[in-house]
């Protein structure tokens, strides 16, 4: 009897600990006991068999200085994660999004299992900042599986065969989500205004956004005392959030997991640290200011690479401003309460933006098949494929 299909996922962080968690249950519909998982991974791969041999909280690393600063630690779990693949030698390997932990994770399984299928579910934004990460990425795996189709040309014209999934962000089903039911419970009337609030699935993001973020709820407040505000507490990130909310100096409603897209049907805008959740915000008709900030030298060093007009994804795709974007020394108290008051106060702006928001979704794929389903498909493919040319 052969034995099941081993195939390893590596995340690095919470979007990627869900990307993995969901190929993981799409490749167990269509195998069932005939696959088994190993690799590296968040609670949610954990839920789907996949049993990580160290926390990936001390991975979600921002900005080049950061990277700098953690190069030790990294390249400790870049071995120790290449071992794990070396022990168990799996039938593929996924390595998911987080480029500068899994582009060495790559390299290195490459060099101890030169015939181990490789493969990367999603690229780096080659499209927004160093195109000649392609040419690297094409050298260093056997297959992309892609978000988007504006990712697979500059993939593929580096030779590196691409298959475009889609984004699950895109079909995040929001049919069940109650904006009365999150209100109802915590004492917030329905006409009452309420903000929430996304502050990162980072350490770092929690740490540099937070106090910026504090400090545009009290300008609001100010103008508007009666304002409920609700945080969001995500994933590994969940208890730092909450000790930072917990000394602020008014009302917070924390949101966890499983409530978080009720909440995002009850507010009435968002402020949000950019990321996936704009899209999912997109979705459930949150119209929404996005921030972002990262340490000094990291943004100057990147400034200089970025070519994107901007960050948020429904916004590259309509190559427009539609939800407002306020980057590093932007991101100030005083411009965020600003173009967050004008969305709690100017009903007209608030459903016009939510409208065009949810328009550009279209445009980066909606409506499209299950991304999990093609990426577990292209996954079989490949091993198919390697065990074809291996037999010769």
């Amino acid at each position: 009897m052969s034995r099941p299909l081993k195939v390893m996922l590596v995340a690095a962080e919470a979007s990627g600990d869900a990307l993995g968690a969901g190929l993981a249950k799409a490749l167990k519909s269509r195998l069932g006991p005939d696959v088994a998982f190993v690799g590296v991974g968040g609670p949610k791969m954990a839920e789907q068999g996949v049993a990580s041999p160290f926390d990936i909280a001390e991975l979600s690393i921002l900005g080049w200085i950061e990277g700098l600063r953690a190069y030790g630690k990294v390249k400790a779990r870049v071995a120790e994660t290449a071992a794990l693949a070396a022990r168990e030698k799996p039938d593929a390997v996924v390595l998911i999004d987080s480029w500068g932990f899994t582009i060495r994770v790559a390299k290195a399984i490459r060099a101890a299992q030169p015939n181990v299928p490789l493969i990367k579910y999603v690229g780096p934004q080659v499209w927004a900042s160093r195109p000649g990460r392609a040419k690297t990425l094409a050298g260093a795996v056997d297959h992309l599986l892609a978000l988007y189709g504006f990712d697979a040309p500059w993939f593929e014209r580096e030779g590196l065969p691409t298959t475009v999934v889609g984004s699950s962000a895109l079909h995040v089903d929001m049919s069940h989500a109650d904006g009365p039911a999150f209100r109802a419970p915590r004492g917030i009337g329905p006409e009452a205004s309420l903000l929430l609030v996304l502050p990162g699935s980072r350490p770092s993001e929690i740490n540099r956004m937070t106090p910026v973020f504090e400090a545009t709820i009290a300008r609001l407040k100010s103008a508007d005392p009666g304002l409920e505000v609700a945080v969001v507490a995500a994933g590994t990130v969940a208890q730092d959030v909450a000790a930072r909310v917990a000394a602020w100096p008014f009302r917070v409603h924390l949101v966890d997991e499983a409530e978080k897209y009720d909440a995002m049907r009850a507010a009435n805008a968002a402020l949000a640290t950019s990321g996936t959740v704009s899209t999912e915000l997109a979705l459930a008709g949150a119209p929404m200011v996005i921030a972002y900030r990262i340490d000094g030298l990291s943004y100057l060093l990147m400034k200089r690479l970025v070519t994107a007009k901007h960050i948020t994804l429904f916004n590259i795709a309509a190559d427009r401003r539609i939800a407002p974007e306020f980057i590093q020394d932007e991101a100030t108290p005083d411009a965020l309460a600003k173009a967050v008051g004008r969305l709690l106060t100017d009903p007209f702006a608030a459903s016009e933006q939510a409208a065009q928001q949810t328009a550009a979704l279209d445009l980066m794929g909606r409506g499209g098949p299950d991304p999990s389903d093609l990426a577990a498909d292209a996954v079989l493919r490949v091993i198919a494929a390697k065990a074809q040319v291996a037999r010769g």
